[in-house]
């Protein structure tokens, strides 16, 4: 199957334009009724079971794997490890593009960080795997593991996140900061967090000769397929990645990573196709996660309030063998409004996987201590909040100066404030209790996330009878992709959603780019939108030079698509279907290939960002310090929305995840031996449903002209990015005690402390 395709619920219907309708999801009943296929659903003829045996270690060398005592195991096949490792064309260490991360695939014996794969275990069933790879009985010589911020070299990295210099500096700082009437400076701290999506990593590799076909979750199918090509030296187009559905992406599954290819290499060795998934625990080490940060704000305001300097200075970790360091500064650069804003990032090497992209990286952690330090600000000036936080409104991108494309963020603020009551919310904290005699406090945080486009393809078609087919690489991370761009795709041949065949999820179609930085429906739709006008203007010319056409002589402009049909502009009672045009033509179809790119002139000229605000309450025992989080209010505006429902729902998942980053998510590290204590999601604490009672996402209206054609801005990650500043300032209002230490726990309010006499 080169392809999987969607057609409508035929429950569907749609009056007017598809794009702005709540459609339901088109993959939902494939999903509920087990029909949706993911890549550890394949099980392609003579497949193999292998299975990761990792270090136990974070720092050293294996020496000595009791590789006889696997083999003898009687549904072993064969145990891959550095001495027997099928070779690769590339240097796995070799890093040439930002988006290329070093992998550990038994090049050698060192030992980099604990779940390292340090063998493979092949063999007939998934529990013959598993227990071969127990009988390595791997031995050590072990290393003292480098954690934590302190006690370790620290250093300033040539770049943070993507590319991005660790300083920057508008404006004097510490000329503000002398100046002000008041100052406030403080230091937030988050732990690190791990990616834990319902699917973990999973390939499954056939080799036939050069040719590979590969089933694997991948938020990008053309940059996996460039990536395999170069480290086995095979062409691209000798790579065939199927990748329809991810049980959740969240920027773990951005890139290619060392298990996966471990999965091909022994496919390779073996000669037979290959199926190889995570456990739960090895998702703790090799596919990333979000760094450590220790950040400190210090801000000076003026006697009425408004802010004379911001700086935001992180401390924050990588691994020893490779770079990538959480920007979490760069989120007070674009805010509120200072005449002086200095950013800074310091970093230390850890014996950790590397980190690398987790939902909002950057945003997510800078988000968090930057509203808890506006928070501390306002209360010093005696300013409830949100009257501070419009005191100091950026009307333009503080450190650029440039315009912005758009921004409602004033109307988020008048729209969440006046949905979740925050007018009635006492100044002083601890001046609320409900009726049971638990304390009461609400908090806001601003939320905001850059408006990302990267490039893309697609192609389009319109078939002899009317209908269209539109395909792009594309892949449906949960968030409603395949239903959002088959709007898109839909709009644009001017057809009604159920008239499009609408293909993605493999690697032989249109490169779609990636599906990240909540830029993939501006990214993909873009292209998508961009095919559409060009088939429609291809089938414009057809019909306009043909004499006997009602719409001859009308020119490309002169005409318009909508219902399967083209429209003159000066007269709509003259019309011609698409069939009609194609059968004169005598033409089977009509297609066109359209592209997507941002215009860096507009990006350029103008910042742009999607905005929000987030209001929370929560409810905290006097003595226990249980918190609860009892209601949330977001108010978003992310230029125009594709489809209500499915953005409603990346709202409620990013604020729900704000939940978790504020008063649950923590890896454990054992300072002595580097491991991680707490990898299984019984005591690495996500929310479940209970912890969640009630949320709510205000849709705010927004036109962005220069944007993109489309006017979309990305909702996947602005979600995180108010909610949990939000529920650490509402923690401080019920109790009087801020906690800048993350999670919110009962240690953090003990030591604060609550309860006291």
């Amino acid at each position: 199957m080169s392809e999987i395709s969607l057609t409508q619920n035929p429950a569907h219907v749609r009056h007017g334009s598809n794009v702005g309708q709540p459609l339901t999801r088109r993959d939902g009943l494939l999903k509920v009724t087990g029909a949706a296929r993911y890549a550890a659903d394949n099980h392609p003829e003579s497949m193999v079971y292998a299975a990761l045996a990792v270090s136990s270690i974070a720092r050293g060398r294996v020496t000595a794997l009791d590789v006889a005592a696997a083999k003898a195991h009687p549904g072993v096949i064969d145990v891959m490890t550095p001495e027997n490792r099928p070779p690769l064309a590339e240097d796995p260490d070799a890093k040439n593009h930002p988006f290329m991360f070093r992998l550990d695939v038994l090049q050698n014996d060192r030992v980099r960080y604990p779940n390292q794969p340090i063998a493979v275990v092949i063999a007939d069933t998934l529990e013959a795997a598993t227990e071969g790879a127990a009988l390595l009985a791997p031995r050590y010589d072990v290393e003292p593991a480098r954690v934590g911020l302190d006690g370790n070299e620290v250093f300033t990295p040539q770049g943070v996140g993507v590319g991005n210099p660790p300083n920057d500096s508008h404006g004097d700082v510490e000329a503000g900061l002398a100046a002000a009437s008041r100052r406030v400076e403080a230091t937030y701290e988050t732990p690190a967090q791990y990616h834990n999506p319902m699917e973990p990593h999973a390939i499954v590799a056939a080799w036939d000769g050069d040719r590979l076909s590969i089933d694997t979750p991948t938020q990008g199918l053309a940059m996996a397929v460039g990536r395999v090509a170069g480290l086995f030296g095979i062409a691209p187009e000798d790579i065939h990645i199927r990748s329809p559905f991810l049980g959740g992406g969240f920027g773990g599954k951005g890139v290619m990573s060392g298990p996966q290819v471990l999965g091909i290499l022994a496919a390779r060795m073996v000669g037979r196709p290959v199926k190889l998934v995570l456990r739960r625990e090895q998702m703790y080490g090799p596919v990333g996660h979000r760094g450590p940060t220790r950040q400190t704000l210090r801000l000076g305001t003026a006697g009425d309030g408004a802010l004379t300097a911001l700086a935001h200075h992180t401390r924050t970790a990588s691994s020893t063998f490779d770079d990538f360091f959480e920007p979490a500064s760069n989120a007070s650069h674009t805010l509120y409004a200072s005449p002086a804003i200095a950013t800074s990032h310091d970093g230390v090497r850890l014996d950790t996987g590397t980190p690398m992209f987790m939902r909002a990286p950057g945003e997510a952690t800078g988000s968090l201590a930057l509203e808890g330090a506006l928070d501390e600000m306002a209360e010093a000036c005696g300013m409830d909040p949100l009257d501070f936080r419009l005191k100091n409104y950026a009307e333009v991108e503080p450190t650029s100066g440039k315009p912005f494309s758009s921004k409602a963020l004033r109307e988020c603020y008048a729209q969440g404030a006046e949905r979740f009551g925050w007018a009635a919310r006492p100044l002083q904290p601890r001046q609320m209790r409900d009726a049971s005699g638990l304390l009461v406090g609400w908090g806001m945080g601003t939320a905001t996330f850059p408006a990302l486009m990267f490039q893309a393809e697609a192609r389009a078609a319109i078939k002899s009878d009317g209908t269209g087919l539109m395909e792009t690489g594309a892949q449906d991370m949960g968030q409603g992709a395949w239903t959002a761009l088959a709007q898109i795709a839909a709009d644009g041949l001017g057809l009604d959603i159920d008239q499009v065949e609408f293909r993605a999820g493999t690697s032989d179609l249109p490169d779609a780019g990636i599906a990240g930085g909540s830029g993939h429906t501006a990214t993909a739709g873009m292209a998508l939108h961009d095919a559409g006008a060009k088939v429609i203007a291809r089938l414009a010319d057809l019909a306009t030079s043909a004499e006997n056409s009602p719409l001859f002589g009308a020119g490309n402009a002169g005409v318009v698509a909508r219902d399967g049909r083209l429209f003159r502009r000066d007269d709509e009672s003259r019309s011609e279907s698409y069939a009609d045009i194609l059968a004169r033509a005598g033409l089977p179809e009509i297609e066109a290939r359209g592209k997507s790119a941002a215009d860096p002139a507009v990006r350029n000229a103008y910042a742009m960002h999607a905005h929000g605000a987030v209001f929370a309450e929560v409810k905290v025992h006097p003595e226990l310090g249980q918190i609860r989080v009892t209601r949330l209010v977001g108010a978003f505006a992310a230029g125009r929305v594709i489809n209500p429902r499915m953005v409603e729902s990346q709202y409620l998942g990013g604020m729900i995840w704000g939940v978790s980053f504020a008063l649950h998510e923590h890896a454990i590290t054992d300072r002595r031996s580097g491991r991680i204590m707490n990898a299984n999601l019984a005591e690495y604490h996500v929310p479940v449903n209970a912890d969640i009672p009630s949320v709510e996402a205000i849709l705010v209206e927004e036109h962005d002209p220069h944007v993109n054609a489309l006017g979309i801005k990305g909702v996947g990650e602005i979600g995180v990015t108010g909610t949990a500043g939000a529920i650490a300032n509402a923690v401080w209002h019920a109790t009087g005690i801020r906690v800048r230490h993350l999670p919110i726990g009962l240690e953090g309010l003990l030591a604060g402390g609550l309860g006291d006499a």
